[in-house]
């Protein structure tokens, strides 16, 4: 396997993807959203993708993709993504991405693909009853990337093993093929705080939409007074809040409720430590989710007004797809003649 050492120095493009499953919630704008806003801010050319191809590794509702498609795509624009400026775009509407994963299929190694902790932890015990498609998710996912020659993701710790993969796909096609850098190594951008938000319930457990509580998780479509209320109720200690990073350790709950503080208010954890010192969850929780409401409200505001005009959103999404389809399709034409495919 390679490392995922930058060895990049050419100009940046950026590109991430997000499954249709509904139920946004804080850990994914925190985690992923606002990145990708910040990303754009800094002058990438950046590629953000609403996943359906990926989201049918596993059984999808009938008729829910298409209505969790623009929920993605409309939570993407209120987040601070603008489509004028970066191409927000559905996964399969640009065929280049199932036609380099066949390829990149054939380029990857079985023993590479078992690897992947990813399909284990999602497969379970009953792996022989997964779908082949949940196995091979990972190859999808560098054709996803690669079919832009994309040079950076933005990636979270569950994920990097994902991109490794990626950067071995690509480097064994351009050793096989005799095309050396034909395809770029990916970096990972892990990005400062926000990059993994835990459930409010269980400070040990990553915030998902398919908790059963809905108390664990503050979703983007709560009002102030459901997040005011999840804030209070959220599983803390008895302790009082520690004045340093090192005494959040041990201390799960705690470490994600200042986390969550630091990433909305845009401060370190050190400097929020360092004004609650002492003090306890009756003075810190107000505090936590007056930051919360005012950072989220213009956002979840935004997001409703997207959602009540579909056809706007599916105007976005055509024009997302005409624009993707405009960078990959000449580096599949590379890709076909590359591997000596009949009129390439």
């Amino acid at each position: 396997m390679t490392d995922t050492t930058p060895t990049y120095s050419g100009p940046m493009r950026v590109f991430s993807g997000v499954q249709p499953t509904g139920n946004l919630h804080l850990g994914n704008y925190l985690g992923a959203l606002k990145k990708f806003a910040d990303l754009q801010k800094a002058g990438h050319d950046c590629l953000f993708c609403v996943v359906d191809l990926h989201a049918i590794t596993l059984p999808v509702e009938k008729g829910a993709l298409v209505s969790q498609t623009r929920q993605i795509a409309a939570a993407f624009m209120a987040a601070g993504v603008d489509p004028a400026k970066s191409v927000i775009f559905p996964q399969s509407a640009v065929l280049a991405h199932a036609e380099l994963a066949w390829i990149f299929n054939c380029v990857a190694r079985m023993g590479w693909v078992e690897r992947m902790t990813q399909f284990k932890d999602k497969a379970g015990k009953d792996a022989e009853r997964a779908s082949v498609g949940l196995f091979t998710y990972p190859v999808l996912q560098a054709a996803d990337i690669l079919a832009y020659k994309a040079t950076h993701v933005p990636v979270g710790e569950d994920q990097k093993q994902h991109l490794e993969l990626s950067r071995d796909i690509a480097e064994r096609f351009n050793r096989e093929y005799g095309a050396p850098g034909f395809f770029p190594l990916p970096e990972p951008m892990i990005q400062g705080p926000g990059a993994r938000i835990m459930s409010l319930k269980d400070g040990t457990k990553k915030m998902s939409k398919s908790d059963p509580s809905d108390l664990s998780r503050i979703n983007l479509i709560d009002d102030a007074d459901a997040i005011a209320n999840k804030i209070k109720r959220a599983k803390t200690d008895a302790e009082p809040i520690p004045g340093t990073v090192e005494g959040l350790e041990g201390r799960p709950e705690v470490a994600n409720l200042v986390g969550i503080y630091a990433a909305l208010s845009g401060q370190t954890a050190t400097s929020v430590l360092a004004e609650f010192e002492g003090k306890g969850f009756g003075a810190f929780k107000p505090a936590l989710a007056e930051v919360t409401v005012a950072h989220l409200a213009p956002i979840t505001a935004r997001y409703r007004e997207l959602l009540a005009d579909p056809e706007g959103i599916d105007r976005v999404l055509a024009d997302g797809a005409e624009r993707a389809r405009a960078v990959s399709e000449p580096v599949m034409q590379d890709v076909r003649r590359t591997v000596g495919f009949w009129g390439a």
